[in-house]
């Protein structure tokens, strides 16, 4: 069974050399761009390309304002901060998901608390963060409290794993009876909506990443989705480490960051966006022929996107029926050059997490040793 489905990924990607699970995607004015931001000479955290990519996720997205920062993890942590998080605060959040979650977190001086995802979109789950809320806090003043630490309970920070959406309506529910900020990790979900409502818009904040295994990339690079303008300015200012406009003096109100993203990442975003529909597409194609494909297998589950839901298809997911035939096939296929791989240890079994507190975690645990991410890029070799 494993070497047919070598087969069939060798023929769906055109080739037998190593298929990478995603690889960038070039096709447009990238170099163009590029070239022009270097004869402009602003390649630094100013210049057009920014204040253009900028533009082209506001009206691709629909939020009223993006700011554009040097990496997912530093948008997620100034979104944390902003959203009010302080230190010793805690964050609710889900055990499958990128380190870079919890890292922020930890960046903003809070605690995470690590809750159950859904079956059917791997992220967290609104009634397993209900459940959890009615049995360990308390409301006083209008806001949340752990009963057994004594902390504030701030923000719920679910994370759309592989690009699926979470169920958004049931977490804002949640969030509105606990009195809970929404802050989404949409690091990986350039392109997927929920109800037709782009993720990364529902929260106070959202954020995006673009790190080179993006739908689409900067090299690196993230942004942060805004509805509220005042806000997105004061985001703004942070990232430029809080200096006062002037022509010459150095003035600043309060403590920044450097996260700025350099205007010729920009300009490498700005050339992909051109093309992103294109991107959605092909990977789309992809996933359909994934998911024709594996209904005729036994025992190895395909995971679509969830009801109600656009997903981008970031990267292609399937369950196997255990462990066992999981890590066979692990090995069966990265030895034979197509790249595979689980999905990330659950965040409260690494060391600097092994005392977080947790809900009970049944799905994540079930889902963490089953799953197999298969090669989800959009070109494929037999195109030209």
């Amino acid at each position: 069974m494993y070497k047919d489905i070598i087969q069939f990924i060798q023929n769906l990607y055109g080739t037998k050399d190593m298929i990478p699970l995603h690889a960038p995607f070039f096709m447009g004015n990238e170099k163009k761009f590029l070239d022009e931001c270097m004869d402009s000479t602003y390649v630094s955290g100013v210049g057009k390309f920014v204040d253009r990519f900028e533009a082209m996720m506001e009206d691709y997205t629909g939020c009223k304002k993006a700011v554009a920062c040097v990496n997912g993890t530093n948008a997620l942590h100034l979104s944390l901060l902003l959203s009010g998080v302080e230190r010793n605060d805690e964050v609710i959040t889900q055990p499958l998901t990128f380190i870079a979650t919890c890292n922020a977190i930890i960046y903003a001086g809070a605690h995470p608390v690590f809750i159950d995802v859904d079956k059917d979109t791997m992220g967290l789950s609104p009634v397993a963060v209900d459940e959890w809320l009615s049995q360990n806090t308390y409301i006083e003043n209008l806001t949340c409290y752990n009963k057994k630490t004594g902390r504030r309970v701030k923000v719920c920070l679910p994370m759309h794993t592989f690009g699926h959406p979470v169920h958004l309506d049931g977490l804002m529910a949640v969030c509105d009876k606990y009195y809970l900020e929404l802050v989404e990790d949409a690091a990986e979900s350039l392109g997927s909506f929920y109800k037709g409502k782009h993720t990364g818009t529902f929260g106070k904040i959202g954020i995006i990443s673009f790190n080179g295994n993006k739908t689409i990339t900067t090299g690196g690079g993230g942004m942060m989705l805004f509805n509220d303008e005042k806000l997105a300015k004061r985001a703004k200012h942070l990232t430029t480490q809080a200096k006062l406009p002037h022509r010459w003096d150095f003035i600043h109100d309060e403590i920044g960051y450097n996260y700025r993203l350099p205007n010729i990442n920009a300009a490498l975003g700005c050339a992909q966006m051109e093309y992103l529909d294109k991107i959605l597409a092909q990977k789309r194609e992809i996933a359909m022929a994934y998911k024709k494909y594996f209904q005729a297998k036994k025992d190895i589950v395909y995971v679509d996107e969830p009801d109600n839901c656009q997903s981008n298809f970031w990267l292609n997911t399937i369950l196997f029926s255990g462990r066992e035939g999981r890590d066979l096939f692990l090995k069966y296929s990265n030895d034979h050059h197509v790249m595979t791989r689980p999905a990330w240890t659950l965040m409260n079994r690494l060391p600097m997490f092994a005392l977080a507190q947790c809900g009970s975690l049944d799905n994540a645990i079930s889902i963490e040793g089953r799953i197999v991410n298969l090669p989800s890029s959009a070109n494929r070799y037999n195109e030209t």
